[in-house]
């Protein structure tokens, strides 16, 4: 079998088909546990839901049309390997029941061990329960590789104990036996007392009367994502590993009060290493025993759910850990790569993350990778995943030393990963369908075009993708520029520069700029004047005043303009003045930094509230008007000499202007409809430690701009046109007043009491001292035809995103390699 490819030059062996592939012979079974199955070169009909000749992606963004056969030949491995599973495992949804097989498991009077490790010879279990001596529960090798071992009861109860450690012993190729950790385990714990102590696997089956029973259902699907990115080890305020049942009591009403509707969950998967924030995965089915048992996990998600909280977990099957003793890696004893979990040779290990890499084509792995996340989804009620770096998946040269520049040669080409792209379209396609109201986000650098598209048009089947190339550039420009220098067409394209119906989730900030190493935006504004300068008994200084501004103004310009959903890191909301530095020998395994400071944002007299507001009356504002939701999205004008951007989103006109001195009096800006406008958000409002110049009170009434139906003759775009104050660092946005409310209710704010009240007169003397422009008719640019080339485009001071297929993208770094660079 061989295809051809317009921009394929070498061949890289396991991404595309070589003319002499290897084949491996069907072999027939009739339980769950199969052969490491590939192609049989059959000529069975495909599954009647995709279509592998016309590719719905390439109708959507016609300019895809030169890498049709790529999208083709995907297409067809991936149907092949979802008939080849529905063949010999009775469907893809029974396959990811894996975890029903192997490992620990109760049947019928005994407890069934199995273990996949085909390359060993001789295998046995030992625990607790038999004194760590295996001679008495050998384990037997069936044709497929797989050992298992039935265990009868003692007495009526279960051979081995409830709590009780276990391993799995086997023989290898030099007759060395080695003690290793149960793939499948679903708990693993350490002896805490002893240094670098190697983990135990736990064989859990807690009785009845000790189970956590789930007593909340899921919440809906939220419209928008609106999430709170923790770690729930580093929650607590002491210097110390926070626990489930803690954060579950104490810091989840925090997330539910600042209005966040999802919760995602940093560090669950059991990892030896504490400092690899999560991200060097050992045990797969295990949840991280630092805080807490698999009963405590679940009494958080349930009461996540009582708040109306959905629950995402962080996925890494990008790579596991390199430990031999705890982790995976251990059953790597030479084997080829049909024998492993993980790829032979370089391309079985990630030289930057020092970690090994799946076999993406291996029956056995595709088995162990899909049944893991069924397991959290039905063992732990989580309400979906975030997949942590999978560019290090998508390419097999895993995005190192390389800049993408959104040139589609960069994504499909031989350096395409097919392999481990057909494994993310079956999780994908197996996920929502298990849970149809699953929510699925990708970590992407790269922006491969079609990862946010379904499966069935040729694409990936995310829900979401993260808009990672955003927080660079606010760090660039924090940095970098001076705020005289900010360039508005420049942000703003940054935060609109996104594909046509892929959507994305906006951060300005994550855990990545949280790091020790780095600074978050708080930090980069007002660095040590955050530790002597937060007190509200003193004026504020001008470095802490701007601070508070601008830290406010960044997050609501991404919230409002950068994505379908909206993420934060916790602390970040408040402008948490420390990294996080998990214990290491470099801080003599110090817990200082690994906690976060909530008592700062409960102070009334400190400034650290303000924010902790502002970001609360974000959450509150899209609530009420599901800006986040919506399809409309227009830029009207980008300012570059007043630093002010106006923009449309959903129902609410928003005007930021980030000139640093002028504030502007009657300044004009574009809206869609007439009537009478109100402020639904005012970032200058005293509560939230602003001055208090815009008035709350105000009706701004609409005029006509231009020739009905003209866009040209209107004003930037815009059939009306309102007259606002701007201040200088404010941001401000505005809803239209229905005038059946109007006649109503006499509310100063969209969204009630939550935004404060501001008296204009009160502010008299502050504006007096500010500089004041009236630029009523003055410098505005005219829009730009949405059918002008993506090249004019790049230059447009109104783009409407729903009108734009592709852009290039800035997500490139000098040394690409996915937002774990600083944590793995």
């Amino acid at each position: 079998m061989e295809t051809n490819f317009n921009v394929l030059s070498t061949h890289i062996q396991g991404s595309f088909p070589s003319s002499s592939p290897q084949v491996f012979p069907l072999m027939k079974h009739s339980s769950a546990i199969s052969a490491v199955l590939t192609d049989d070169n059959s000529t069975s009909s495909l599954e009647e839901d995709v279509e592998t000749e016309n590719i719905g992606l390439l109708n959507l963004d016609p300019s895809l049309e030169p890498y049709l056969d790529h999208f083709r030949y995907r297409m067809k491995r991936y149907a092949e390997q979802k008939k080849l599973i529905e063949q010999h495992e009775g469907a893809l949804e029974e396959f990811s029941l894996g975890y029903l097989k192997f490992g620990f498991n109760r049947e019928e009077g005994c407890i069934v061990y199995r273990e996949w490790a085909p390359a060993a010879e001789e295998a046995e279990v030992i625990g607790d329960f038999n004194g760590w001596n295996g001679s008495n529960h050998m384990m037997e090798k069936d044709q497929f590789g797989v050992w298992s071992i039935r265990i009868p009861d003692v007495d009526g109860n279960p051979a081995i104990p409830h709590n009780s450690r276990v391993k799995f012993r086997f023989k290898h190729g030099n007759a060395a036996w080695v003690d290793r950790i149960p793939a499948w385990i679903k708990y693993a714990t350490v002896d805490t007392t002893r240094f670098a102590a190697p983990y135990d696997g736990v064989y859990w089956d807690p009785p009845p009367s000790e189970r956590y029973h789930f007593k909340y259902p899921r919440p809906p699907k939220p419209k928008a994502p609106r999430i709170y990115e923790a770690h729930v080890g580093m929650s607590s305020s002491e210097p110390r590993v926070n626990s489930y049942r803690e954060f579950a009591d104490d810091v989840l009403p925090r997330i539910k009060a600042n209005n966040y509707n999802t919760v995602q969950l940093m560090a669950i998967m059991e990892h030896s290493y504490y400092g690899s924030f999560g991200y060097h995965v050992t045990n797969f089915f295990a949840v991280s025993s630092r805080s807490g048992n698999p009963e405590d996990l679940k009494y958080l998600i349930d009461k996540a759910h009582s708040l109306g909280l959905q629950v995402l977990v962080d996925v890494v099957h990008s790579h596991a850990s390199n430990n031999i003793t705890d982790g995976l890696n251990g059953f790597d004893v030479g084997q080829s790569s049909q024998e492993s979990y993980f790829h032979a040779g370089e391309r079985g290990y990630h030289k930057l993350w020092d970690s090994r890499l799946f076999n993406y084509a291996n029956w056995e792995v595709l088995r162990f990778l899909l049944s893991n996340l069924r397991w959290w989804l039905d063992e732990y009620n989580f309400d979906g995943f975030r997949f942590d770096g999978i560019t290090s998946m998508l390419y097999v040269h895993h995005g190192i030393n390389m800049g993408f520049t959104g040139k589609y040669h960069e994504y499909f080409s031989e350096a395409t990963d097919v392999d481990a792209v057909v494994y993310l379209m079956l999780a994908n396609n197996l996920i929502h369908k298990i849970f149809p109201d699953a929510t699925v986000i990708a970590e992407d650098v790269s922006g491969m075009p079609g990862l946010g598209r379904p499966v069935s048009e040729g694409g990936i089947g995310f829900d979401y993708r993260l808009a990672m190339a955003i927080p660079d550039k606010w760090i660039d420009y924090l940095k970098n520029k001076n705020d005289e220098d900010f360039s508005m067409k420049e942000v703003t394209r940054s935060l609109t520069n996104r594909r046509y119906t892929e959507k994305c989730i906006a951060y300005a900030e994550s855990h990545d700029q949280s790091i020790v190493g780095d600074k978050t935006i708080a930090f980069l504004l007002m660095d040590k004047e955050m530790y002597s300068g937060m007190s509200c008994l003193t004026d504020a200084s001008p470095v802490v005043d701007r601070g508070i501004a601008l830290h406010k103004m960044i997050h609501f310009f991404t919230m409002a303009l950068g994505g379908e959903g909206y993420l934060n890191f916790m602390g970040n909301e408040f402008g948490h003045p420390e990294w996080i530095d998990f214990p290491r020998e470099g801080n003599n395994w110090s817990y200082d930094k690994c906690r976060r400071q909530w008592n700062l944002a409960d102070s009334e007299h400190l400034r650290y509230k303000f924010m902790s507001a502002f970001d609360r009356a974000m959450n509150s504002l899209d609530e009420k008007f599901s800006f986040l939701a919506s399809g409309k999205q227009i830029v009207s004008s980008t300012d570059e000499d007043n630093k002010v951007v106006v923009f449309e989103r959903g129902d609410l006109v928003f005007v930021f202007n980030f000139h640093p001195e002028n504030t502007y009096e009657g300044y004009k800006v574009g809206c869609d409809l007439p009537g009478k406008y109100r402020v639904a958000l005012d970032s200058d409002a005293w509560d939230f430690g602003g001055h208090g110049r815009v008035g709350h009170d105000v009706d701004h009434f609409t005029s006509p701009e231009g020739i009905p139906g003209v866009p040209e003759t209107n004003f930037n775009g815009r059939p009306n046109s309102f007259k606002v104050l701007s201040p200088a660092r404010t941001c401000v946005a505005y809803y239209r007043v229905e005038e059946s409310i109007a006649e109503t209710e006499d509310d100063q704010t969209a969204i009630s009491s939550e935004l404060p009240t501001a008296n204009i007169e009160e502010s008299d003397d502050i504006l007096k001292d500010s500089p004041s422009v009236n630029i009523t008719d003055a410098g505005q640019i005219d829009l730009v035809s949405i059918e002008e080339s993506n090249e004019e485009l790049k230059d447009s001071t109104s783009v409407n995103i729903s009108d734009v297929v592709q852009t290039d993208r800035d997500d490139s770094y000098a040394n690409v390699w996915d937002d774990d660079q600083s944590d793995d």
